[in-house]
């Protein structure tokens, strides 16, 4: 087993005994309120945003090489042909960790978004009571403002729209872990994504990794 990588898996129901079979170190952060064996438990908020900055936070000084951050069932989104398997998934990221891909989503597609998330399905009548924040835009642009205090483009490319991807320590350690501090503070007072914290989030994980620390401030309140 390589020891430059770590899986995160941020699970609530799923069945996450692909894990084991992935064959890599791995942590389950587990929101179900009946965690599976050996997970750590989190309170059911924020989305997988939640766990992730949960996990970078705790473990800053001690992130592995390569850290992969997955949704407890991240296969629908893998592969373009259908569902992927637990063999695609691991070549894809033993390949990322050879080659020190700085940051690399995972999903087979990219988004393009603007400022209010756009376009989106969470105004579609058939996703109602999908989420807590159906019918509202998501507030890409007032995130990115807050996060790293400059205006957002017209529209971004969302490189990791389903929250599932990987990136390096190095890479996360650009910013301090007081930035990743705020971020959390900032799911956190959103914890049923009633304002579309998290769904924001899933538009900005390219950003938040890029490594440019002219974007970083002094303070994060």
């Amino acid at each position: 087993m390589r020891d430059d990588l770590m899986v995160i898996i941020a699970r609530y129901r799923e069945d996450v005994s692909w894990a084991d079979e992935l064959g890599f170190d791995h942590v389950v952060y587990d929101k179900s309120g009946d965690p599976v064996q050996n997970a750590r438990p989190l309170p059911n908020i924020g989305r997988e945003a939640h766990t992730y900055f949960s996990h970078i936070v705790a473990e800053y000084d001690r992130l592995a090489p390569m850290n992969v951050f997955l949704q407890g069932d991240p296969f629908d989104h893998l592969d373009d042909h259908g569902r992927a398997t637990v063999e695609t998934l691991r070549n894809r990221l033993a390949d990322i960790a050879d080659h020190r891909v700085p940051f690399k989503g995972l999903a087979w597609f990219k988004l393009k978004s603007d400022a209010l998330g756009r376009p989106h399905d969470l105004d579609k009548p058939e996703n109602k009571g999908r989420w807590a924040g159906w019918g509202r835009d998501i507030p890409v642009g007032e995130l990115f403002e807050r996060l790293f205090g400059v205006p957002m483009p017209a529209q971004i490319i969302c490189r990791a729209p389903t929250g599932n991807f990987c990136v390096t320590a190095e890479r996360i350690r650009t910013r301090p872990r007081a930035f990743y501090q705020y971020c959390l503070r900032l799911v956190e007072a959103d914890p049923r994504d009633e304002r579309n914290t998290g769904h924001a989030f899933e538009r900005l994980w390219q950003h938040i990794f890029n490594g440019n620390t002219g974007w970083n401030r002094e303070r994060y309140e």
